[in-house]
């Protein structure tokens, strides 16, 4: 069943599921649809409408589905439908584990996506920290396995290179920076060879040709800014369309994308509580405050799936035009009994 709207202009309730992938793995995911799928009927949105598969931070070793909810929900309120997935954590889990789920959910989603989103969709990939890790090696294994053809990859200060030692973490004013990535790092990578291996350590793939139109989000004061950009120049080189987009505020970038989705539960339940206490209505508590990085980064989010749906409505104009032109023009006939 596709999410469920209740026709007000106050974004959709995300609503959990288990799914069973082909191979009968079973895999947790969350789903979104934002203010934007409020104004039409939730079962025909426009087949422009992106299908995003969201992985969240966590450095490969923690995180939940709550911790993902903020980004989640700018994506969806950017006016995409968005699949957040559980995927499996390590060290229980090391790689490749949460990258095989992750495709697993990919290509359920192609196969379920005209009750999810439309029959001609566009499916991206998205992720925040080790989620964009995640994401960035979902596409490569899209790439290399022939689909789901993907439109795009959204990768917001991802985790990308193994060796964490640029200058953009030496220099990062928030604590002993470099800790929480190396060990995770350490416990994602369980053998020393899968530090080679381009699904692991995307930054140091050696082959990006191929890979979908990309938008990279960093922050001045994000430890991970480097390899974000270094990853960037080096799919333009590779013939990548690539949009670089560098947040000048202060954000806490990575940490607070988990500390803001705690932050933002925390005053839910409390508005909720308030609003219990004072008889009101407890199904329309006080809406939570955002972070002050969700308004920039939102914007940024709107622009890349605005772009891609201009494009695509460019492109479809242009198809239908070829086709009244080729339909217009009458075959060459000659008289009877003449000859060409």
């Amino acid at each position: 069943m596709p999410p469920r709207s209740s026709g007000s202009s106050t974004p959709a309730v995300p609503q959990d599921d288990t799914i069973t992938c082909a191979d009968g793995c079973r895999v947790a995911l969350r789903r979104y649809a934002g203010e934007r799928h409020q104004d039409r009927h939730p079962e025909r949105p426009h087949d422009g409408t992106p299908l995003v598969l969201h992985f969240h931070a966590g450095a490969f070793v923690g995180g939940t589905l709550d911790d993902g909810a903020v980004v989640a929900t700018l994506l969806a309120d950017a006016g995409a439908r968005v699949l957040s997935i559980d995927y499996p954590l390590a060290p229980a889990h090391p790689f490749p584990q949460a990258v095989e789920a992750g495709y697993r959910a990919l290509t359920w989603a192609e196969q379920h996506r005209r009750e999810l989103a439309a029959a001609r969709a566009p499916l991206f990939v998205a992720g925040e920290e080790a989620g964009g890790n995640l994401a960035a090696a979902v596409a490569m294994v899209a790439r290399d396995r022939a689909g789901p053809e993907l439109a795009g990859q959204i990768l917001l200060s991802p985790m990308l290179d193994a060796c964490v030692a640029t200058a953009s973490q030496r220099h990062a004013k928030a604590g002993p920076v470099g800790c929480r990535w190396a060990d995770g790092w350490h416990r994602y990578l369980a053998r020393e060879d899968d530090a080679l291996h381009p699904y692991a350590v995307p930054g140091r793939s050696m082959r990006l040709a191929g890979l979908p139109r990309t938008l990279l989000v960093s922050a001045a004061d994000d430890p991970l800014r480097d390899e974000t950009q270094a990853f960037g120049q080096r799919l333009r080189a590779a013939g990548v369309p690539v949009t670089l987009a560098l947040l000048d505020a202060p954000t806490g970038w990575p940490l607070s994308y988990q500390c803001a989705a705690a932050a933002r539960a925390a005053r839910a339940a409390q508005s909720a509580q308030s609003a219990q206490s004072a008889q009101a209505d407890p199904i329309t508590p006080t809406a939570p405050t955002a972070p002050a990085w969700a308004a920039p980064l939102g914007a940024r989010l709107h622009e890349f799936l605005a772009s891609f749906r201009c494009a695509q409505a460019a492109h479809s104009a242009h198809s239908a035009r070829s086709a009244r032109s080729t339909h217009a023009t009458p075959p060459t006939t000659h008289p009877r009994g003449s000859h060409p």
